[in-house]
């Protein structure tokens, strides 16, 4: 049977979307919400899908037309109250990255899913890789991990929004191999060093290329460099990545078969599904009373962290303490949150990490 859903977001992620929920058989579209009905309107023509609903509240539009979930594909300064108003409206939420567009309104979302017991994933797609199962497996054969590397080179001319952010790959792209870093090692963040640059010939306003260096749990660094401005030989979208541990050391250039150098053979791994068909397919899966997928909300705001620490490194030529910007994160958190329910239950966190860590906390709702 399947799970009737509503997309929020017309643009063009939200179009994306609404074919992947048109390919999944246990996905429904019940419904399209967008600010600008044209657009919903269009979108759900130009997919052949032109009589159903549409509607400017998600949860106004869930409740007529009885959908069970949310696809939250709203910009990422409208994550946090569609996504909170869906949870608190009994309706499960499936979002796109970043999940909010601050480390507090995060932290606000991860205790809104524990108030209200309702799943909350945020759709990292570029997780749902077999490719990149496989390089984890290769990863576990290498006994102790000592760096992970990642070189991504691109020269996209986007127009518009990205090419007047501060800081366009740190904060548009990097969180995905940045989250990718943490599924492969198994390990977050403790400490970042970043410095941000733009080249000369740059077409971005803001800083379009990076280096960072993070201290990971365990002892392991993760090196990540890139630039969004660099035609010629260019990466995977996936980027480029290395890893060398004890006993050897494990290549994957993000688009083919990953190339292990060690002493044993490793695992194929799991075929996860591709991208946001995957994420989808195991949103649905919990909902039915499966495993929380990867990209719950607990799990998925360390990525943000992440690149949370590394502008606050780029901007202050300074290393950051991932702890540290936890505490301010929370204190920010607790000063600003509007629901009283939200706010009590981030004031019961004995710390940010344990939240986190909580696998309690991320069971989904029976």
């Amino acid at each position: 049977m399947s799970t009737p859903l509503v997309l929020v977001g017309a643009g063009g992620m939200g179009r994306a979307w609404l074919a992947a929920i048109q390919a999944e058989a246990g996905a429904e579209l019940a419904g399209v919400v967008d600010l600008d009905l044209h657009a919903a309107r269009g979108a759900l023509a130009d997919a052949g899908l032109a009589g159903v609903p549409v509607g400017t509240d998600a949860v106004a539009l869930a409740r007529e037309t009885g959908a069970r979930a949310v696809v939250n594909v709203t910009v990422p300064a409208a994550h946090h109250p569609v996504t909170t108003a869906a949870l608190f409206a009994g309706l499960p939420v499936l979002g796109e990255k970043p999940v909010a567009e601050s480390v507090p309104r995060a932290l606000s979302l991860a205790a809104a899913a524990e108030v209200t017991g309702e799943l909350f994933v945020v759709s990292q797609s570029r997780r749902y890789n077999r490719q990149l199962f496989a390089f984890r497996e290769q990863a576990r054969t290498l006994g102790d991990l000592g760096v992970l590397t990642t070189e991504f080179f691109k020269a996209p001319r986007f127009g518009g929004f990205r090419d007047e952010m501060a800081h366009p790959l740190l904060l548009d792209m990097a969180i995905h191999p940045f989250d990718t870093a943490r599924f492969l090692l198994g390990a977050e963040p403790v400490a970042v060093y970043c410095e941000e640059f733009n080249p000369s010939w740059s077409w971005y306003t803001g800083d379009a290329a990076a280096t960072a260096v993070f201290e990971m749990t365990g002892g392991v660094r993760y090196a990540y460099t890139g630039s969004w401005c660099s035609p010629g030989q260019e990466t995977s979208w996936n980027g480029s990545w290395r890893l060398s541990g004890r006993d050897g050391t494990a290549l994957w250039d993000g688009d083919h078969e990953p190339v292990l150098d060690g002493p044993s053979a490793a695992a194929e791994g799991a075929d996860p599904g591709d991208g946001i068909a995957g994420s989808l397919a195991t949103f649905l899966a919990a909902l039915d009373g499966g495993p929380a997928p990867m990209g719950e909300v607990h799990e998925n705001v360390l990525s943000l962290v992440m690149v949370a620490a590394a502008v606050e490194s780029a901007a202050t030529g300074a290393k950051v303490l991932v702890d540290d910007l936890l505490e301010r994160a929370y204190d920010e958190a607790l000063a600003t949150e509007t629901r009283e329910d939200v706010r009590a239950q981030l004031a019961s966190w004995t710390s940010v990490r344990a939240a986190l860590d909580t696998a309690e906390a991320t069971a989904p709702r029976a």
